[in-house]
């Protein structure tokens, strides 16, 4: 049944091919961004949805994007993907200013949109977060705080579902693995998904539109009996 999608950090990335995916099915899509507003506008213009500026660690921000969202409707799902690392190193040699960044964004931010989302949600609505294969492998000597923000969202995911389930709201996380997006050049090291194909069981990086597959499958009906779930999405590791 088509629905009224949020998704953060729509502009690029998984992101972006989440709010294609959901479009084709049907559904009509609000783009929250952060920085990329050309881009965000011309992804609402051909999928017919919505772009709204909203940089998720703010509190401000995050409840203009979800009352942006409500005046075109009830909104039906909400896909948690605004996210960020930074360089990478080992966390001794990281700064704090890159450790707090990382943590409001994919910690606070993520909290932030996932409180917002329990208010306005109503049964047989869906929440899927981003949350990644870190998670539970470490990413030693490259992201240790990333891996950290997104075990976060793994426990949010948990524990919210619980919250919810009594009310018939669904939430669930998809934990993707290295993927083509532009992460990595953030990161200082565009060449990782590459680099790092020969330890993936399947031989290679994962592609946007794979991961998106996983969150259209989470938010849909197909998975109506699905919460509290963390899936992975990452090539077997």
């Amino acid at each position: 049944m088509a629905g009224l999608i949020v998704v953060t950090g729509g502009s690029r990335g998984i992101g972006a091919a989440v709010v294609r995916r959901v479009a084709a099915d049907g559904h009509r899509v609000v783009i929250g961004y952060r920085a990329a507003a050309a881009r965000a506008e011309a992804l609402a213009r051909e999928v017919g949805g919505v772009a709204v500026r909203a940089e998720v660690s703010d509190e401000a921000d995050v409840d203009a994007l979800f009352d942006a969202a409500a005046a075109l409707g009830q909104v039906t799902g909400v896909v948690i993907n605004a996210g960020i690392t930074s360089p990478v190193g080992p966390l001794a040699q990281l700064r704090v200013q890159d450790l707090r960044r990382v943590v409001d964004v994919n910690v606070v931010g993520a909290l932030l949109c996932a409180r917002r989302a329990a208010r306005d949600l109503v049964a047989g609505g869906s929440i899927v977060s981003l949350s990644s294969a870190a998670a539970t492998l470490g990413s030693p000597n490259e992201y240790v705080h990333y891996a950290a923000s997104k075990a976060a969202v793994d426990a949010m995911t948990v524990g919210l579902a619980k919250e919810l389930g009594p009310r018939g709201v669904r939430v669930n996380a998809v934990a993707a693995g290295t993927v083509r997006t532009a992460i990595h050049e953030l990161s200082g090291v565009p060449d990782r998904p590459d680099r790092v194909a020969s330890v993936i069981p399947l031989g290679r990086p994962g592609e946007p539109a794979e991961i998106a597959e996983a969150v259209a499958w989470l938010l849909s009906d197909a998975a109506s009996f699905t919460t509290g779930a963390v899936l992975r999405v990452a090539g077997g590791l």
